[in-house]
């Protein structure tokens, strides 16, 4: 049986291998976003739909490259949780 130490640890790794493995992705889409808000703002264009597409295919593009590192990370985590019952 697990106690409630041991639970609140799994809760916390978790949630920090979520923010490690989705940053990449987000920091990606924020500097885009500021790109194209940039170009926005010198040619004065003021479409909102326009930040909308490169910021989904620079999104997307990140996580296709990113996939093999993303999958050990989880790989690696639920081997440590499941395998050896102990977190890494």
């Amino acid at each position: 049986m697990i106690d409630l130490g041991a639970a609140v640890d799994i809760v916390q790794h978790t949630l920090l291998l979520a923010l490690l493995i989705s940053s990449p992705m987000l920091l990606i889409g924020m500097v885009v976003g500021i790109i194209i808000s940039l170009v926005q703002a010198v040619t004065q264009i003021q479409e909102q739909t326009l930040t909308f597409v490169p910021k989904i295919t620079a999104m997307i593009f990140a996580a296709v490259l990113l996939m093999p590192w993303i999958a050990s990370r989880l790989l690696e985590y639920s081997a440590a949780l499941f395998l050896t019952g102990q977190l890494p």
